[in-house]
């Protein structure tokens, strides 16, 4: 593979390791991507004695004060809202028929939402997703607007990890060839639905994920362009290279991170 410098040229050339020639396997791959967004789910469940908080008690006893007794009544378990005399006005309650009675089978925080996933399988799926970062119709599937890029996946040089400043980040990533891109991933749309009420507002693209070898001056300069993701390399997972459990995503490597995976062997 061509090793670009930060205008886009050539300067140079790179093994893609071993990693990049396991099978694309986009069943597993959603399978490891469902997995792991259940770790991130919140238990779910009714406060402990919602819709049993009040007294509701009927007797059919002949002699007990407030029996029900002759009045042709249903034995389900009533409130008294008011009363003249012996004469008692009720309603239904704790059951989950009556109006603001109990739930019938509500959620149990003690259930087990977390889905596990064997280690092999795992890497597995994350080996596949990073073959699919070099197969250019899968790229394309995405809606990536890769038409001025001619090699995937992108490797870039080592230099790109020192850019502190966000502007300094676009023209390289425009230098790359990634304009039409970057234009796709500046439009958010206002969400439907109740979602707007609950900080999430916009619907917004997912663009380039840029893959590093160590903590650099790029991840704080990188993350404030809309759609892009920065990462680095041993924190890589199938979640950021298969968002929405859909491989191919467009992923823009340094020189130093390729090495780093070939020589450590990640997820092998």
């Amino acid at each position: 593979m061509n090793v670009l410098d930060l205008n886009g040229k050539s300067a140079g050339t790179a093994h893609l390791p071993k990693q990049f020639t396991e099978e694309y396997r986009p069943d597993i791959i959603k399978r490891a991507v469902l997995a792991m967004q259940t770790h991130s789910l919140q238990h779910q469940g009714t406060k402990i004695g919602a819709g049993q908080r009040h007294n509701a008690y009927l007797s059919k006893r002949r002699h007990e004060y407030k029996s029900t007794y002759g009045r042709g009544q249903s034995r389900t378990p009533a409130k008294t809202m008011s009363h003249a005399g012996a004469h008692f006005n009720r309603v239904g309650a704790n059951v989950p028929q009556t109006r603001g009675g109990r739930e019938a089978h509500p959620p149990r925080v003690e259930r087990v939402i977390i889905e596990k996933i064997n280690n092999k399988e795992r890497k597995k799926a994350i080996r596949s997703a990073l073959a699919a970062t070099a197969i250019k119709e899968i790229i394309e599937s995405r809606n990536h607007q890769i038409a001025d890029v001619k090699e995937f996946p992108i490797i870039i040089k080592n230099d790109f990890e020192k850019i502190a400043k966000t502007a300094e980040v676009v023209k390289v990533l425009e230098a790359l060839g990634l304009r039409a891109e970057l234009e796709r991933t500046k439009e958010k749309k206002v969400r439907a639905g109740r979602g707007k009420s609950r900080g999430r507002v916009y619907r917004k693209k997912t663009g380039p994920l840029i893959i590093v070898s160590k903590k650099s001056e790029l991840i704080n300069a990188a993350k404030n362009i809309p759609g892009v993701e920065i990462v680095e390399a041993k924190k890589l997972n199938v979640e950021l290279l298969a968002p929405g459990t859909h491989a191919g995503r467009l992923a823009i490597f340094t020189e130093a991170a390729i090495k780093e995976i070939a020589e450590k062997k990640m997820f092998m």
